[in-house]
């Protein structure tokens, strides 16, 4: 199978069991990932069919969704589409250690990544700020039940991993906890350029929504 087969395979499979889904995790947000990955790669360097491939597939047995073993299901995913020929086997063990430790995971992940996997986790931070950040925010905090804001609660700091996954705090607090943090926890030059536009729109944004809150 040749590369152009590959990305086409995968991506009508990511298409097929993410399109429609409401947390903000959904087929366009793999899009947006894939697409600025792409460009990241262009200017820093990078396979970039294991960058597309990372890309596409960071999502599908992310843990905040699955609760079995992600890296034996994507293993079994690239044998399942028949892609496997297409990358040594070394090498595929190094995509799927990259997808399972490119999410943010509270800060508290912080293994190293390939050059790819610093470029895809680049990419999907970049989606999660700036005005999609924003609304993919609330998309994810509706989902779950919880309040935009509560000034009783305040602003609640995040101590340990597992804090992070199961706390039920209001969504104005994970600007705080993970969204502004990011700007500063990006690999690539490339991406540090495009985050400081959108680091500085949420800061407005944040600004707003406090000025609102307060009736102004």
């Amino acid at each position: 199978m040749n590369p152009a087969d590959v990305s086409s395979v995968v991506r009508d499979y990511v298409r097929s069991v993410s399109l429609g889904e409401s947390t903000g995790h959904d087929w366009w947000h793999v899009v947006r990932v894939t697409g600025l990955a792409a460009t990241i790669r262009e200017a820093e360097g990078g396979d970039p069919l294991r960058v597309e491939l990372t890309a596409l597939l960071h999502d599908v047995f992310d843990e905040k969704f699955y609760d079995g073993d992600a890296g034996t299901a994507l293993s079994g995913l690239v044998d399942q589409l028949g892609i496997r020929a297409v990358f040594p086997d070394e090498v595929w063990d190094g995509i799927i250690f990259d997808i399972l430790h490119l999410g943010f995971a509270g800060g508290f992940d912080q293994m190293p990544l390939s050059p790819e996997g610093q470029i895809v986790q680049d990419a999907d931070r970049l989606d999660a700020i700036g005005a999609i950040g924003i609304a993919r925010a609330f998309a994810y905090g509706g989902a779950k039940g919880r309040e935009l804001y509560n000034p009783e609660e305040g602003i609640v700091p995040v101590a340990t991993a597992a804090e992070y996954r199961t706390g039920s705090r209001h969504t104005v607090n994970h600007f705080y906890e993970k969204l502004l943090l990011l700007q500063d926890r990006m690999n690539t030059k490339t991406a540090r350029r495009i985050a400081e536009r959108r680091h500085r729109f949420m800061e407005e944004f944040l600004a707003e929504f406090f000025a609102e809150w307060e009736g102004a």
